[in-house]
């Protein structure tokens, strides 16, 4: 999905840049152009970086028969 259509950023560059170390939206403009156009963007993208940044969990299963 496109967050930028002004400067075609898309979703996965996004969490490409987070997972990178991207952690502000003003960084996410410097690396990929997001936002600098006409900013309606902005706010879906602060979204997505904050999703994408956040830790996430794996439940391990739980073994019944380990000893």
């Amino acid at each position: 999905m496109y967050v930028c259509i002004c400067n075609g950023v898309t979703e996965r560059q996004v969490r490409e840049a987070a997972e990178a170390g991207c952690t502000s939206v003003a960084e996410l403009t410097m690396r990929t152009g997001l936002g600098a156009t006409c900013g309606s963007c902005l706010g879906l993208a602060a979204e997505l970086l904050q999703e994408a940044r956040q830790p996430r969990s794996v439940p391990l299963p739980v073994l019944p028969c380990a000893a």
